[in-house]
Formats: structure tokens, sequence, C-alpha cells
């Protein structure tokens, strides 16, 4: 094999957490439980729970944000936190709800800085490879007609998709995803969700809808008040009961015409209807 041969495409990582918990420093108030889990490599992980119900935390402690109270993190069979951070870094990327809007820079160059866990100092010029995956990534979220607009003057669902494109340029093969789809029109959220299914990744993203967690998912966590219900298939961990003791609603399994697929459906108890 040639020495400027490119390596082997990025492949999806195991995930493995045991007995994973999480409480603000200095207190009692454990926001998550103690959660267990094993991911495959390649496999696409939905957190899903109402509103406090710990998604959020879980996700920081996968992407090293936080570390946890209790348990380990494991990635390829390696607890994150007894390894360097350029070394997390070039295996597990997150893309966060909270999006910046004043950087002065272009979006090529946001999406650029996913290219820092791979580059030795701050200094000197992309190689070819670099450039070449920066671009693929602006292609592949249809951003390369913004390529040298700033940030700052994008919209809330443009600034989601630069923020999915460098952590792509980042070429993790654990991909964090904190509810990809907001802001997004629906084109745009069909879109983040094919490429979800198309990566050969293992990825793990929250999500509010239940039915778009069900269809892209291979696995779903389903959390409340920061405890697990259930974790593995869609169709057994989202079953009408479960979902209506997590959301406090009553949630109906039914079909669609003409697929036949399942769909839940939600509806508030009738002893909460208004007098």
């Amino acid at each position: 094999m040639s020495a400027a041969a490119d390596p082997p495409a990025p492949i999806g990582a195991s995930l493995e957490l045991t007995n994973v918990s999480w409480a603000p420093r200095g207190t009692r108030d454990t926001v998550l439980q103690a959660t267990s889990l094993a991911l495959q490599p390649g496999r696409v992980l939905g957190v899903v729970g109402p509103n406090g119900a710990g998604k959020t935390t879980l996700l920081r402690l996968l992407y090293r944000f936080q570390r946890p109270a209790t348990g380990q993190v494991r990635v390829d069979g390696r607890d994150i936190w007894t390894l360097p951070a350029r070394s997390v870094a070039r295996t597990i990327a997150a893309v966060l709800q909270e999006q910046p809007t004043d950087f002065a820079l272009t979006v090529r160059e946001i999406v650029a800085l996913g290219r820092t866990p791979h580059r030795r100092g701050f200094g000197g010029s992309f190689g070819a490879r670099d450039l070449r995956i920066i671009e693929e990534a602006l292609d592949r979220l249809d951003l390369a007609g913004f390529a040298h607009r700033s940030l700052g003057t994008l919209s809330g669902g443009e600034r989601q998709r630069v923020m999915v494109a460098r952590a792509l340029a980042q070429e993790p093969r654990l991909l964090i995803l904190d509810e990809p789809t907001n802001h997004l029109d629906i084109r745009h959220q069909l879109e983040i969700l094919s490429l979800i299914r198309d990566l050969p990744l293992t990825i793990v993203t929250s999500l509010h809808d239940l039915n778009m967690a069900a269809g892209v998912c291979d696995d779903i966590l389903l959390l409340q008040s920061g405890r697990p219900l259930g974790f593995g298939p869609p169709d057994r961990v989202l079953s009408e009961t479960a979902v209506s003791d997590a959301f406090r609603v009553e949630a109906r399994r039914e079909h669609l015409a003409p697929s036949g697929a399942g769909h839940l459906t939600f509806h508030l108890p009738c002893e909460r209807t208004l007098r």
C-alpha cells in the first residue's frame, strides 16, 4: 500500500454505560439515576423522555463535558476519562442545541474547525485530505452555497446544518446529536434523518418526536425524571403503557394507511378535560 493512501473510512465505535449517574457537585439531587446499556458499533440510539428527564445530562456524559458521579462511559472498551482529550475528540463529536451566533468566521472556516483534533499544533495549512473532507462535509449538508457567508447571517436551521457538517469533518466514530432536527424545515429534517441512517457511525441522538425516533433509531432509551424506564428496540420500549406513564398522556398505537406502519398518537387523560 502506498504511504500516501488514505486511511480507511471511519466506522462506528462500541459504547457501554455501566451504572452511570450524575448530580451537581455538592448536592444530593441526582439528575440522572444509575443507567447501564451496551450499544454495538454502527447502531443508532434514540434518547427520549419528557422535559427534565435527563436526556441532555446523559449526552453530556457521553461527550465528556461532565464526569459521571458514579459508573463509567466506555468507548471501544476504554473509559473515556482515562484517555487524552485529543484522543477523545478524534473519536467523539457532538452537535448541541445551543448554537453560536456571533462567530466572525465563515461557514467553511467553522466546518474546518472539525479538523482541529487531527492537526499538529495550531499553525500550518490544511493538507489535501483535510480540504477534501471539509468540502465533502459542506456538500453533504447542502452548504456549499453558504461557504463564504458569516455564521451570524444564517437562519437557525442553517446554523444547525453547519454544526453537523463541522462534526462530520471531525471524522468521529461516535456522533452525539442533541435534538438535531430543531429549527429545521421539513425537507432538511428528512435530510438529517436520512443522513443519520446512512452514516457508518455509532450515533446517539435525543429526539422529542417519538414517531421520528421509532423510524430512525435501532434502539431507544426511555427516561423519566432521570430514571431509565426501558432500553431496546423501539416497538418494545415505546409501548402504549410505557409512553403513557412517562409522558402522563394517553398514548395509542395506530396504523397508517396504506402503508400499515405503526404510529403513536397522544391525548390528554380524560380527567384533565376542561370544566
